[in-house]
Parts: structure tokens; sequence; C-alpha cells
């Protein structure tokens, strides 16, 4: 788990002083917690997390067990390696009464292309979210704050995999759903396609196969603003976060679907 891309930090000096340790101590609020061997997170990753937000401390754990050890501070987010994932689906409950503020979310090598262990990750009640640990740092970083902030994020990679043999097909594309801050309407789950339009499901359809807001203008001779306000609309809706948790919403309503009838959307 040592393959994010590492670009040195502008900050004057190494380490901390006494001081600003202590300042330190009386401002940690929250906890990331990584679930994973031993010695595949990084000292560089725990620093440039501290770094970059403040009121976050980082633990690393080796096992799915010490998951329900106390925390100093209550875990805001929770990145667990995926060797674990058969033990923390067993252990949903568990982990969400121990951890009901936690967003669980599994890391893993961008090369990872297992179709049928992906197929549980996006349809699963425990796993929210995807981190790529061989994303640039920055990137990386974005992914982790949509995250603190209760997001969900899955890579497109991910979608395509899961789409395969469906009617649909995702198209690979650049990083997205990093934009948006979360809202919170009603729960966000395949019933809540029952509030779109049928405008609004053509757009999110489109979304779900990877293309962009300008491309998605042009398909539907739309001007692009009115392609970001309908999807403003549709994330607000389906009570999600951003533009790629709505695609996972719609992917898993149109898998349930196979064997009936797809999502009749043009």
């Amino acid at each position: 788990m040592e393959g994010i891309v590492m670009f040195e930090s502008r900050r004057d000096g190494i380490g901390r002083s006494m001081p600003d340790a202590v300042k330190l101590a009386h401002t940690i609020q929250r906890t990331l917690l990584f679930v994973a061997p031993p010695g595949s997170i990084s000292e560089c990753v725990t620093e440039a997390v501290e770094r970059e937000f403040t009121g976050i401390s980082v633990e690393q754990i080796n096992d799915v067990e010490s998951i329900f050890a106390e925390l100093e501070h209550p875990a805001s987010l929770i990145l667990i390696d995926t060797s674990f994932l058969p033990e923390i689906e067993t252990r949903s409950r568990e982990i969400a009464r121990h951890h009901p503020a936690a967003v669980v979310a599994l890391i893993f090598d961008d090369s990872w292309h297992s179709p049928d262990v992906l197929h549980r990750i996006l349809f699963s009640k425990t796993v929210r979210g995807v981190l790529p640990m061989n994303l640039r740092l920055d990137i990386w970083l974005s992914v982790v704050r949509l995250m603190l902030r209760g997001g969900e994020y899955f890579p497109p990679w991910v979608l395509q995999v899961c789409s395969e043999g469906s009617p649909m097909s995702v198209h690979r594309s650049t990083v997205v759903g990093l934009d948006n801050e979360p809202s919170s309407t009603h729960h966000a789950g395949p019933a809540s396609l029952g509030y779109l339009t049928e405008r609004e499901l053509q757009i999110l359809k489109l979304v779900s196969r990877g293309f962009q807001n300008k491309v998605i203008a042009g398909k539907l001779n739309l001007s692009e603003h009115t392609v970001k306000v309908h999807l403003h609309h549709i994330i607000k809706k389906l009570g999600t976060h951003n533009r790629t948790s709505a695609a996972a919403i719609f992917l898993r309503a149109n898998a349930a679907l196979t064997h009936a009838a797809p999502l009749g959307v043009g």
C-alpha cells in the first residue's frame, strides 16, 4: 500500500516542536483508522493525512477484531484492506454499532479487477467507497476529504467492471465526484430513482456510463449549464453526495432488474 505518488510538502521544518505537539493534542477530534497488514501503510501517508486535515488523528491496526477496541477519539473514516472484506461483511452490524458515524471504505491497488469481488463491494451494506492507494497524493487526499465529509467514492473503473454483462457500459474516464459537497434528503438507494424525472434518468444513465457534462449536453441537445442543474437536482433527490454515488445507485437498480426489465430510459 505504498504506491501513492508523493509530493514534497512546502512546509517549513521537519517534525513538530513540543508546543505544536501540545496544541495539536487539544485540536484532535476525530480518528481516521487504517485496518491493514503490518507495514502496508507508510509513515509518509499518515503524516500527509495529519498535515492536511486539522483535527484528524491517524491510527493503524492489523486485524478486524481491533476495530472494536476503544479509540481516544471517534472514528470518522475506516479504511480497510481488501484482504479483510469477507470478515467485515460478516461483522457489518457490529462495526456499525461500534462506529455509527464512520464511513467504511476499502483500500487497494487500482490494478485489482476481480469482477466478483467488485460486485460484492458495490452491493455491500457496509462498504461505502473504494480508495485506490496508487493515486497521486493530491487526488488521493481529495478522495479522503470527500469520505471524511460523509461522501462515497467509487473509481470509474469499478463501475465499468461491475456493469459488464448488463445493458449499460461504463467507459473509463477521469476522476469524478470530488467537487460536490455532501447533501442529504432521504436515504439514498435504488427506490429513490422514482423521484427522478425522465430527463434526469436520461442524464443519470449517461453519467453512469462515464460521460462528462459537456458530452452529455451534446448527446441530449442541452446546454452544459442545464446538465449541471439537472445533476444538482439528481444528487439532492437521491440523498447522495456526488455524481459517482448517484451512478452507483443507478447501476444497482439496473442490475437488480436485469432478469426482469432494465431501466427503460433512452
